[in-house]
């Protein structure tokens, strides 16, 4: 009997280990167009759509019985099954989860807690755990008690899109743009969160290496992933190597990961972000 590991579609991973994992996919509708994420519409097709469009995108969250097809595979082969969500506090697809599994001892679900790479690092952790031989049950239950370890904080380029999403006031975003506000923010329970303002692209670096020191330092002994929104991750290799004293201790190279609509959608293209857990 094996494991198998289930995404949804929000869930960001490594790209390198996107093959071990089964995506369950959520829509995303911009206005009366529907789309179904990761297959219907890339992620490049969808900031190419974001930045075309004045109003916000929406997603509609996994059925039941977009689950229920995979979990009845997973009984069908004799496997059991690890699943992780992203947080029910931004959606119904944990919701979901739960329905399409009761009655089924063999799957065993986990709400992240978070969204996007956040929920990534998680399910990274997952196959660790699996790889070092613990079942899915242990499993769960470990990804579980170390969620709340978990810390996602971005470096945001502009305020228009918590503008659109009414996060903030159209006369903040405006002053913001004029000055060249860049907000450093924290996904915090599934919900962006700001946590400071910086004047440019330079404070806005210092002031996001400062953040991620605040809130307890990295264990590079767990997984890390850095994500950016957009069409490119220029932003983001620049803010590495900015960084370069606060990641010396991690691995040769550090993984990236392109970041989904969710998350996206409320900060806009252009923004860089790091997960990790806390010391």
């Amino acid at each position: 009997m094996s494991i198998r590991f289930i995404i949804d579609s929000t869930v960001d991973v490594n790209p390198a280990l996107l093959h071990r994992f089964t995506v369950i996919p959520l829509t995303i509708c911009f206005g009366r167009e529907e789309f179904i994420d990761g297959i219907t519409i890339t992620n490049h097709e969808f900031y190419e759509k974001l930045i075309e469009t004045d109003a916000l995108p929406s997603t509609s969250q996994a059925t039941p019985a977009a689950f229920e097809k995979v979990f009845d595979e997973v009984e069908a082969a004799g496997d059991s099954a690890v699943v992780i969500t992203l947080s029910h506090k931004l959606s119904g697809t944990f919701q979901s989860a739960v329905i399409a599994a009761e009655g089924r001892d063999n799957i065993h679900l986990v709400d992240s807690g978070s969204v996007a790479i956040g929920a990534g690092i998680l399910a990274e952790m997952a196959l660790r755990l699996a790889d070092e031989g613990m079942d899915a049950a242990a499993i769960a239950q470990c990804l579980i008690e170390e969620r709340g370890n978990i810390r996602v904080i971005a470096l945001l380029d502009t305020l228009e899109y918590l503008k659109r999403g009414g996060r903030i006031s159209r006369t903040v975003a405006f002053a913001g743009s004029m000055l060249s506000i860049k907000p450093v923010a924290s996904i915090v329970d599934g919900e962006i969160i700001l946590l400071g303002k910086a004047r440019g692209s330079k404070q806005g670096n210092n002031l996001l290496i400062t953040e991620i020191e605040k809130s307890g330092g990295v264990d590079f002994s767990r997984p890390i992933l850095l994500g950016y929104t957009g069409l490119s991750d220029i932003m983001l290799r620049k803010y590495i190597t900015d960084s370069a004293a606060l990641w010396q201790d991690a691995a040769d190279e550090l993984a990236v990961a392109a970041i989904g609509s969710v998350v996206g959608t409320h900060a806009g293209p252009g923004a860089i972000a790091a997960a990790f857990f806390h010391k």
